[in-house]
């Protein structure tokens, strides 16, 4: 499991959403709770779009903050291994 920091900024119109220590993985949400759900959403989106690519996670960075969020809180990104094995019958290859 790999712990990032994500921070939120109330505006008039919603709640922006980031995570810090992780780049592009940003989103907003008509409250805190949606915004939540969105980040994490968007979170597990870019860590796999990072594996599909071969490019590696980025480190959490604990010591990042961001002096202009209204809340700053941990988030978790829990990683599970699969395999996509298909068993090809002998008669069926060339």
């Amino acid at each position: 499991m790999l712990i990032y920091k994500a921070t939120y900024k109330y505006l008039d119109e919603g709640v922006h959403a980031e995570v810090l220590d992780f780049p592009g993985v940003i989103t907003w949400g008509p409250d805190l709770e949606e915004a939540r759900r969105l980040l994490a959403s968007a979170l597990v989106d870019m860590a796999e779009t990072n594996l599909l690519r071969g490019e590696p996670l980025p480190q959490p960075d604990p010591t990042c903050t961001d002096p202009d969020a209204d809340l700053e809180e941990p988030i978790y990104l829990l990683l599970k291994a699969a395999s996509r094995i298909t068993l090809v019958p002998q008669d069926a290859v060339p």
